[in-house]
């Protein structure tokens, strides 16, 4: 494994297991085994590191959520099985991008554009769905969508991995909402 990959796949676990700001450089020199020189050469600051494990995570995680759903017939769904299965893992620490949110946002122009651009990713890919599953309004549905992504996971940080099944029922009457299929005809509702 190259010394660019070795730093990075040691910080992307530190960072998201401990936080960013409470793992140092050094520390992940020591996990990755790569000289403190070599480090700096392949991410020459700290903001570099932490932009470049986010861009990785953001790569990671939509594979993941789309290879799963692509496989399901019912893909809004889908989303939220994925979440469930997530949410359940060993070390879940809730959404990476937020958390370094939370921690560089106020600081950091790079952390902030590149967790945008993974919110406008989920959101767009929220959209497809939402069209795919006929939404009279695919950008309302992907908006109503991405709340409760967003809602699922702050919830099952600190609560049980149920929190993507409460959020697939909402999912499923807004789309059914957004679909026309209203109460009492034949819609998808999740859950």
């Amino acid at each position: 494994m190259e010394h660019a990959e070795r730093v990075l796949a040691a910080a992307g676990e530190l960072f998201y297991r401990r936080g960013v700001r409470a793992v140092g450089m050094d520390e992940v020199r020591a996990a990755s085994g790569v000289s403190l020189k070599r480090l700096y050469q392949c991410y020459p600051s700290k903001e570099a590191l932490v932009v470049a494990y986010l861009e990785r995570r953001d790569e990671r995680w939509m594979a993941a959520l789309t290879g799963y759903v692509a496989a399901r017939p019912d893909r809004v769904q889908a989303v939220f099985d994925w979440l469930e299965r997530w949410f359940g893992e060993d070390g879940f620490r809730g959404c990476g991008f937020v958390n370094a949110y939370g921690e560089l946002g106020a600081d950091s122009a790079a952390v902030r554009d590149v967790v945008r651009r993974h919110k406008e990713r989920l959101r767009g890919y929220l959209r497809s769905l939402a069209a795919e599953a006929g939404a009279a309004d695919p950008e309302l549905l992907a908006g109503q969508l991405l709340v409760l992504v967003e809602g699922a996971t702050v919830t099952a940080m600190t609560g049980p991995p149920e929190a993507a099944t409460a959020a697939a029922r909402a999912a499923g009457l807004a789309a059914a909402a957004l679909t026309g299929a209203g109460p009492g005809r034949a819609a998808p509702c999740p859950g």
